[in-house]
């Protein structure tokens, strides 16, 4: 006979022991998870970002064609659905093999690493698939942020004007910030040894690539509305000074 258990629920551990602690946190972090709604969307979402900031750079001209509300409105359903189908592809994985050691997860949220701790089969393969899908699409993403900073970069220093210089850096300045802090945070959390492993740096880098970037994402969409009325203006004048 097996001595395999199947759960149908699970036991997160919170930040605190305190019950209104854990009130505080579960209001807290279910506000930012329904506004992220999905989990791996937030790294399409910034590449999207990268992108409207290259052509708001690079082709100031066109810009209102080109991220008109419309377009807007198709590259986030695309972020979307493309978090959506990661997520369900994972989790299917994930939940398909059987779990007998335990039912809590040493997280605040069922993330996939800390639940394929609790199989009681071999899950070096599908860590290993997990990884492989999680890498390729992480790294197509990050050739996209990459190759369009690139030519961004390459424009702002040719603006002979240094407002306008600055005010195009001001523009890319947080949007770098929260992709640095969710791509090396999320490297180290999948990628670190075990040796490294322990509870509360886990749960401080999760909270890290998993909850600030949402969180701070709306701050860097206002502040780029704000930085872009002033920076398109000069970034026009000096597109139109070169034709």
């Amino acid at each position: 006979m097996s001595n395999d258990t199947s759960f149908s629920e699970f036991l997160l551990q919170g930040f605190s022991d305190t019950r209104e602690l854990q009130l505080l946190h579960f209001a807290l972090f279910l506000g930012i998870y329904l506004a992220a709604l999905l989990g791996s969307a937030d790294y399409y979402l910034l590449t999207v970002m990268a992108y409207d900031r290259f052509v708001a750079i690079c082709r100031p001209l066109h810009y209102g064609i080109l991220m008109d509300s419309r377009s807007c409105v198709k590259v986030a359903a695309a972020a979307w659905a493309s978090g959506f189908l990661n997520a369900l592809l994972h989790t299917a994985n994930t939940f398909a093999i059987p779990l007998c050691q335990g039912n809590t997860v040493d997280q605040f949220f069922c993330e996939i690493p800390q639940i394929l701790k609790l199989s009681c089969a071999d899950a070096y393969l599908r860590e290993l698939g997990l990884l492989v899908v999680s890498l390729c699409l992480a790294f197509g993403c990050f050739i996209f942020i990459v190759l369009s900073y690139v030519q961004i970069f390459t424009a702002v220093l040719r603006i002979p004007s240094e407002q306008g210089r600055h005010k195009a850096f001001s523009m890319c300045l947080p949007h770098l910030a929260v992709v640095s802090l969710f791509l090396s945070t999320a490297l180290f959390a999948y990628l670190k040894p075990p040796s490294l492993s322990s509870p509360a740096l886990d749960l401080v880098v999760t909270v890290l690539y998993s909850v600030v970037p949402p969180a701070v994402n709306p701050l860097i969409y206002s502040m780029r509305n704000k930085e872009l009325q002033d920076a398109l203006k000069k970034l026009i004048q000096w597109a139109q000074s070169q034709h």
